[in-house]
């Protein structure tokens, strides 16, 4: 045997191939008669009737099955006009445009706190892990900042009231600051607090120019914290404690804590006591997309028209808003228990804002006073304001708006600082003093009186702002303050990234008194 291998020989198994190849197509044609007759037997399926479009479209329609969630409109969307809106429009492809998404990005200009310690408000890049001083799910974030604003102005007020040497003007330069400091332990919970230094009993740090006080500086001077509180989120606190992600959110707050609601309308005040608050719900059966609740506390430091020279007063309420029907609610409640039990009474409030017909945004708020004993009651009856702005064609810088009141006896917010002004501060400008060089303003306590203020501002490409505004006061009843009427106007622009600049001017035309007038000019500058 050599060693060379075996061809196997395969002409045989080609010629059989090719033979069977031929023979199937044939065998498999004699069986299509046979197959044929078999289906003759059967019994032949029912053919659709041919239905004519006229035919289809009387024909009655079967019921559309959907789910029970699901509600059917009573007429098709293409039939109500303006169920659609114009598709969007997305313009020429710009290559230069989309490569900026990556390419184009800086750096904003902005205002670095003074002092900014620990992780930084603009700090960039990954951290490196945090401490669990407070539980591995709640971990610190360190961060302490020092920040807020310094407001200068010089003024020419004449508030119609007499100096000791019978002048009624006052000319002067006078600055306040207005001085946060946060720290930050985690990131949902911080000690805050607040001061003014440069104040002190609503006197501030200033040079009188002359009128009723002549060439002569005055050094305002206090340490006192305004406020000082903790806030954060129990349910954040426990699930650190615990070891395990939070399972609620409950928002709390305790120690010297200011309260601000409805625009500061109902409450602009700071006190000692403590909040917490219900948030972020929602109510389908209600039609409340989202709904808060906060219940507070004042124990000691609650300011108040409605006991000022009668000791203090503790104060025990709630205050809520809601999104629903398309609109917004704010109501509240509060309980003011004074030291004198006669002034003690029930605070109720209630906002309602809406948009009608596309056309003008409505705002109606009421703030109602009752259950005082005293023979002369300092908190009782109604305040009604009501605020319409229309909707123009450029809604968010052109603005015209009349705002009305009516006030009915004596009624009070629940808490309002004394340098706060009255419930009527934001009805218009002419309402407004400025907090510091005692700009004049119409009376806006709203007791015994109706009026409004009509006015339009700018915001141009919102880099400034102008108003221009008409208010007035109407007296009821027997109240013998006479009625008042004013003009002002008010102008601000930013600077730059930290300085604004703002004008205001009003004069003002008092019943039974001197007219009254105020110009200022400030610079205020934020850090």
């Amino acid at each position: 045997m050599n060693g060379r291998a075996r061809t196997a020989n395969t002409l045989p198994i080609g010629v059989g191939l090719v033979l069977l190849a031929l023979a199937l197509p044939g065998a498999l044609a004699a069986d299509v008669p046979q197959q044929q007759a078999e289906a003759a037997k059967k019994p032949k399926a029912a053919v659709a009737p041919q239905v004519t479009p006229e035919e289809a479209s009387q024909a009655p329609e079967s019921p559309v099955e959907m789910s029970p969630e699901a509600k059917q409109l009573p007429e098709t969307p293409t039939e109500k006009k303006g169920s659609f809106k114009p598709p969007p429009d997305y313009g020429a492809y710009d290559t230069s445009e989309e490569l900026a998404v990556y390419t184009g990005k800086h750096l904003n200009d902005t205002v670095n706190p003074p002092v900014d310690v620990g992780l930084g408000l603009y700090d960039r890049g990954a951290y490196a892990p945090r401490p669990i001083f407070f539980g591995e799910k709640n971990p610190t974030y360190f961060h302490f900042m020092a920040y807020g604003d310094m407001r200068t102005a010089v003024a020419d007020n004449d508030t119609g009231v007499k100096f000791a040497n019978g002048k009624t003007f006052q000319s002067q330069v006078a600055t306040r600051l207005n001085l946060d400091l946060d720290l930050n332990l985690t990131p949902t919970e911080r000690i805050h607090a607040f001061m003014r230094p440069l104040d002190q009993n609503m006197m501030f740090t200033r040079y009188d120019i002359d009128g009723g006080v002549k060439d002569k500086f005055f050094q305002e001077f206090n340490s006192k914290l305004l406020t000082l509180f903790f806030e954060g989120d129990l349910g954040n606190m426990l699930g650190g404690i615990l070891g395990r992600p939070s399972k609620f959110d409950l928002p709390i707050a305790g120690g010297l804590i200011p309260i601000f609601t409805q625009n500061g309308i109902w409450i602009q005040d700071t006190f000692r006591g403590f909040s917490f608050a219900v948030t972020a719900k929602n109510s389908k059966a209600l039609d409340i997309s989202n709904f808060d609740v906060t219940f507070f506390t004042a124990l000691d430091g609650a300011t108040s028209p409605a006991f000022n020279g009668h000791g203090s007063a503790k104060i025990y309420g709630l205050a809520g808003f809601a999104d629903l029907l398309k609109s917004y609610l704010e109501a509240g409640y509060g309980y003011v228990e004074a030291d004198d039990k006669d002034l003690s009474y029930h605070n109720v409030t209630a906002a309602f804002t809406t948009r009608i017909e596309g056309t003008v945004s409505n705002s109606v708020r009421l703030i109602a006073n009752f259950g005082q004993k005293a023979a002369v009651k300092t908190a009782n009856g109604l305040l009604v304001l009501v605020e319409n702005s229309l909707i123009t064609s450029r809604p968010l810088t052109l603005v015209p708006y009349l705002n009305l009141f009516a006030g009915f006896d004596s009624p009070q917010s629940l808490a309002r600082a004394l340098d706060a002004g009255g419930p009527l501060g934001n009805t218009g400008i002419n309402f407004q003093t400025d907090g510091l060089t005692g700009f004049p303003a119409l009376d806006a306590a709203g007791h015994d009186s109706y009026g409004g203020a009509l006015g339009v501002e700018y915001l141009f490409e919102l880099q400034r702002q102008i108003v221009f505004e008409g208010a007035a006061v109407e007296r009821m009843r027997n109240n013998p303050l006479g009625a008042q009427y004013a003009f002002g106007a008010s102008y601000q622009q930013p600077i730059n990234n930290a300085w604004i600049v703002r004008v205001d001017g009003m004069r003002g035309w008092i019943e039974k008194l001197r007219d009254i007038y105020g110009v200022r000019l400030e610079l205020r500058r934020k850090f």
